[in-house]
């Protein structure tokens, strides 16, 4: 590739993916380029085959909660026809991706990159490539770890394919991923333990919530232990042997699989930001409020890369992408808006939240705080569900500042309060929604 580029976009992901097409469409000469398939974490390695996954971990829940209640005979889970389920939907995705970026007028390009100047990036197979924009959206890989045996942990992306699951199983961590393969594996028939080193597990949520999540963990079979440092993995008779660390007192786990749940970092290191003089802040790509790198204004970053304000997850990533490609096409210095972004944790049943943590709001002004727990409600009753709850926070002059909630289907409902609080609209509005009945959003007159 002799001329230069107008952009070129490194990493496949959804917000890399969103900004080329956007940017081609515009007229201009845009390339991206990915060592791995097309897709990104979200659609291959992340939020849709796990709920692939999930669905049919809640197949299986929904028939045991109603044993007894009109549901008879044992449901199970076939692990490998399940991952068949699973690659229906994922084995397609990086030929779909790569087709729509060639019909947008996007040049396709595989191989890993790496900066050598300001404006030069060199890719494996392609050589060297000028560019007069570069969008980094390389997004993220798991953190790495330093205890003795650390490499006999898999990662995500290698639970989720799984051709069979081991009867036996440790995961490292108390976020997110830990949690949401527990309730799977769990479901299939693993045994389970959830080792985290802080002694508060999903801190990102309202701790009186995560208590209820916690209580459905253990009623599902999980075993989580908190205040665990892991000291190491060690091999023995066919298994593994996780040495941890509680209360100044070594203890052993034995698992026949160790997962990798501790977080993601940005996965930046491969790309010598430094030849192009690219600043880094709290691990990723330092950026102004509207993207783009105040060390070298040609590079911008989006998604899981960049070291915004925004939150690890898909819809910002996606809205960061187009934003920045915006920025550069129109040389406008826009800001993403982050107000209202909601966040669930996929475990059966879901935790979601949107907007503030209730320390963070009495942090700010005089609020009112509805705390309700709902696993006596209609929703609840009829599902056989035991555990649910819902907590709303408002301020005096009655707009929405947060909502959480733990229960079934609770993360579509957290929807409608993300919309209220991006709209800014206030409880008395949202209660007179005159919602369908008997639906999930018929109870949230009941929870303010």
């Amino acid at each position: 590739m002799t001329e230069t580029l107008d952009l070129i976009v490194i990493g496949a992901g959804m917000a890399g993916i969103n900004a080329a097409k956007k940017c081609a469409r515009a007229g201009w000469f845009v390339a991206i380029v990915d060592e791995l398939p097309y897709g990104g974490t979200c659609a291959l390695r992340g939020c849709d085959p796990k709920k692939m996954l999930r669905a049919g971990a809640e197949a299986v829940e929904a028939a045991r909660r109603l044993a007894g209640k009109g549901i008879t005979g044992e449901t199970w889970i076939d692990w490998p026809a399940l991952m068949k389920h699973k690659e229906s939907f994922t084995d397609p995705v990086p030929e779909s991706m790569e087709s729509g970026l060639k019909e947008a007028g996007v040049r396709t390009l595989h191989g890993r990159a790496r900066f050598t100047d300001p404006d030069r990036i060199e890719i494996d197979g392609h050589g060297e490539i000028t560019f007069r924009h570069a969008l980094i959206a390389t997004g993220a890989k798991p953190r790495p770890l330093d205890f003795p045996g650390a490499k006999k942990l898999i990662d995500s992306t290698d639970f989720l394919n799984l051709a069979e699951l081991p009867r036996r199983i440790v995961f490292v961590g108390g976020g997110y991923i830990s949690f949401e393969f527990a309730h799977i594996a769990a479901r299939a028939g693993a045994q389970v333990t959830i080792l985290d080193r802080g002694a508060r597990q999903l801190k990102m949520f309202d701790p009186d919530l995560v208590d209820m999540l916690l209580d459905r963990s253990r009623a599902a079979g999980i075993e989580i232990v908190g205040e665990a440092v892991p000291e190491s993995v060690e091999d023995a008779d066919g298994a593994h042997h996780v040495i941890y660390r509680k209360a100044g007192e070594s203890h052993a786990v034995e698992a026949y699989l160790v997962v990798h749940g501790a977080g993601r970092v940005p996965a930046i290191d491969h790309l010598d930001l430094a030849a192009a003089g690219i600043e880094t802040e709290n691990g990723g790509v330092k950026v102004t409020p509207w993207l783009q790198s105040p060390s070298n204004p040609r590079i911008f970053a989006a998604g899981d890369t960049a070291a915004s304000p925004g939150k690890p997850l898909t819809p910002v990533a996606v809205f960061e992408g187009k934003i920045a490609a915006s920025n550069m096409l129109k040389d406008k210095r826009t800001e993403p808006d982050y107000t209202g972004v909601p966040s669930v944790v996929f475990t059966i049943p879901e935790l979601a939240r949107v907007g503030m943590l209730e320390k963070e709001a009495r942090e700010t002004c005089d609020v009112d705080v509805s705390f309700t727990d709902t696993s006596g409600w209609f929703s609840q009753k009829r599902l056989g569900e035991s555990h649910a709850g819902a907590k709303i926070i408002t301020g005096k002059d009655g707009n929405i500042l947060g909502a959480h909630m733990f229960g079934p289907d609770y993360a579509e409902l957290i929807n409608v309060f993300s919309l209220a609080i991006k709209l800014g609209l206030t409880a008395a509005q949202v209660k007179s929604m005159p919602a369908a009945y008997p639906t999930g959003a018929s109870d949230i007159g009941s929870m303010f």
